[in-house]
């Protein structure tokens, strides 16, 4: 009887020693990759926690979490609810800020110190640069990219690599069914400008973010022509897409220019009578950094923060931002409402290196408008 191997039993042989030996290897090359992002991180005045398990032993430690969210009031209790059910050793409390005047109080507090208690906090993408210095130097951008926390990447700042945005704002015009046609309604921004929407006949929000949210796409020249001939057509102007949506869906006016879609999605599920329509008109302006959130540097339980982040951003966190939000979930979450209907279509986004340079963006298209006033 001849003993040895067949061709076949050799090659598979070869092939799992080969990967025997590899994979201690691979591992070892991917600790490296590790070791040298936190020692990198750590030497910039970052804090870089290499391992899941050591941030979930932290959070286990610490056992609150306080934070400050630009969450809306209805998502919140069900966020808090799946969070703490995933992470029953946190005992969570959420609080919503919301309006400029609410946020510049809030920076006043932090500024002056007397703000305590809190470990997040909401970063308006208007005033983004103003509440950076108060957020810790936890390196979140580094760490996802290691593993370490799961995000999808363009979920974080990869800039100042401390902060996340786990949802994405898009606008669209909105148009009352009864007194326009769907093939009338403007399918490009510069639609707006034709002779039959002049005098008074479209609203307009006298706050220009969704116009300056057009210069990635159109850069900073074309976007101020388009304000000017804008104003030219003497749009009625109105303060918050609010004020537009009730003033569409009363009949006031057959169309407005620009709204946040979620805005839109909540008052038709309460449009009885179906008047309201929505259309993404292309480029879309759309806002795939919102809602951003930071770790504050005087935070007691900034492990439990990044836990609250990363589950927001999670499959069951970003189902709370559709059905709750509603309709806030990110344009990188597939299946999301954001990411179905802007699918194929051309985008003007506004990326974390974008967000510094609305706030210089949307004074251009206010200088552009001629200081238009609410009426």
């Amino acid at each position: 009887m001849q003993c040895g191997f067949s061709p076949a039993l050799a090659v598979l042989i070869a092939t799992l020693s080969f990967f025997a030996l590899s994979v201690p290897a691979f591992g070892a090359a991917a600790g490296d990759s590790v070791a040298k992002a936190k020692q990198e991180a750590e030497s910039k005045g970052y804090i870089f926690v290499a391992n899941r398990d050591e941030i979930l032993a932290k959070a286990k430690k610490e056992g609150r979490l306080r934070a400050v969210t630009g969450l809306s009031t209805s998502a919140i209790k069900p966020m808090v609810e799946a969070f703490k059910k995933k992470y029953p050793f946190i005992d969570t409390y959420v609080e919503e800020i919301e309006g400029t005047d609410a946020y510049q109080r809030f920076l006043l507090e932090l500024k002056s110190g007397t703000s305590k208690g809190w470990d997040t906090t909401y970063l308006p993408y208007d005033n983004y640069k103003a509440f950076l210095p108060y957020q810790m130097k936890i390196d979140i951008f580094g760490m996802v990219s290691a593993g370490t926390l799961n995000f999808h990447p363009r979920m974080v700042d990869p800039i100042n690599r401390n902060t996340v945005a786990v949802n994405t704002i898009p606008s669209v015009a909105i148009y009352n069914r009864k007194l326009i046609s769907e093939d009338k309604v403007p399918t490009k921004w510069e639609d707006f400008l034709k002779p039959e929407f002049k005098g008074r006949k479209f609203i307009a929000d006298v706050r220009p973010g969704s116009v300056a949210a057009l210069v990635p796409a159109w850069g900073l020249e074309k976007t101020m022509d388009f304000g000017r001939k804008l104003a030219a057509q003497e749009p009625v102007w109105l303060p918050g897409g609010t004020k537009c949506i009730t003033a569409t869906q009363a009949g006031e006016f057959a169309l407005c220019l620009a709204v946040q879609f979620s805005s839109i999605k909540r008052a038709q599920a309460k449009d009885a009578a179906g008047v309201l329509g929505y259309r993404f008109v292309e480029p879309v302006p759309i806002r795939v950094v919102s809602r951003i959130d930071g770790v504050l540097s005087m935070a007691e339980h900034p492990m439990a923060a990044l836990l609250w982040f990363e589950f927001q951003a999670s499959p069951e966190g970003q189902k709370v931002l559709e059905d709750y939000g509603p309709f806030q979930a990110s344009i990188f979450t597939a299946g999301s409402a954001v990411e179905r209907e802007t699918r194929g279509k051309k985008l003007s986004e506004v990326d974390w290196e974008q967000l510094g340079k609305m706030d210089e963006w949307e004074a251009k298209v206010v200088d552009a408008y001629g200081f238009p006033k609410a009426k």
